[in-house]
């Protein structure tokens, strides 16, 4: 048995996306238990994955409400990057923002279900489009930092998702499209915003990501351990954040901070 406080599952690129889950100070390979029968149980512990303070439920995925109210990572600008305030001088924490905000960010069109637009830092990379559980990603711009991004892709976004229908990327039910196309349609659209805000354009190859999966479900379930404290069952895949069990999906990121007890 491995017990502990957990955080969203880790990832890197292999033949397959490969999936480390850190539950205490272990980081548990994810992949070797596809096949096989596991189980999670919750005995009601909840730790707020900032301060460690006891929690009887967390925000933003793993936050109390103070770290929640006051940390830079919880701000909104980190959903609305094109609401980014550093300049105006109220950041949470200038060096926070400097470090994680006013650094290059790149603006990438990736498919999950859908085409998607969306914006990620060189060191996400292709790590982001794991957690999203992209099937096919390819950046397309380079820009000074992330209010820059921000602008951009709220701009394109207004003609073209930039979320991600959780149910059909688990599903496999994935969109045929040309993103080489899109994202020329992009440049010729939006090329005076590109140009006044001065990204540069990005000539890559359009990156194939497969996933552990034996097999996908017809009927998403979904599990949580608020309302089912023992999960178990045989794990057929990982996608996105999701365990794909033969009885539910399970969203890990969702439950950072929760104490469990993993049997495999």
């Amino acid at each position: 048995m491995i017990e502990g406080n957990i955080l969203k599952m880790e990832n890197q690129l292999g033949s397959v996306a490969e999936y480390f889950l850190p539950i205490g100070d272990q980081k548990v390979p994810m992949n070797e238990l596809v096949g096989k029968e596991i189980e999670f149980e919750f005995k009601g512990q909840i730790n707020c994955i900032s301060t460690g303070e006891k929690l009887k439920k967390t925000y933003n995925q793993g936050y109390s409400y103070k770290a929640f109210s006051t940390l830079p990572e919880c701000d909104i600008c980190i959903v609305k990057p094109e609401l980014c305030h550093y300049d105006k001088g109220t950041c949470r924490d200038p060096k926070w923002g400097e470090k994680h905000c006013l650094t290059p960010h790149y603006i990438y069109l990736s498919i999950a279900s859908a085409p998607k637009i969306g914006i990620t830092r060189e060191v996400n990379i292709p790590h982001r489009w794991i957690d999203q559980g992209a099937s096919y990603a390819l950046p397309i711009l380079k820009v000074k930092d992330r209010l820059t991004s921000g602008i951009i892709e709220s701009e394109i976004a207004k003609n073209m998702s930039d979320k991600t229908n959780w149910r059909k990327m688990l599903k496999g039910e994935i969109a045929e499209a040309d993103l080489y196309e899109i994202r020329d349609q992009i440049f010729e659209d939006y090329g005076d915003l590109i140009d006044d805000l001065e990204a540069d354009d990005i000539d890559e190859e359009i990156l194939e990501i497969k996933y552990p999966i034996e097999s996908l479900p017809e009927k998403i379930v979904s599990l949580g351990f608020d309302k089912k404290p023992v999960i178990k069952g045989k794990l057929t895949g990982i996608k996105g954040q999701y365990l794909i069990f033969d009885n539910g999906v399970l969203n890990m990121r969702k439950h950072q901070g929760y104490y469990l007890y993993l049997n495999s």
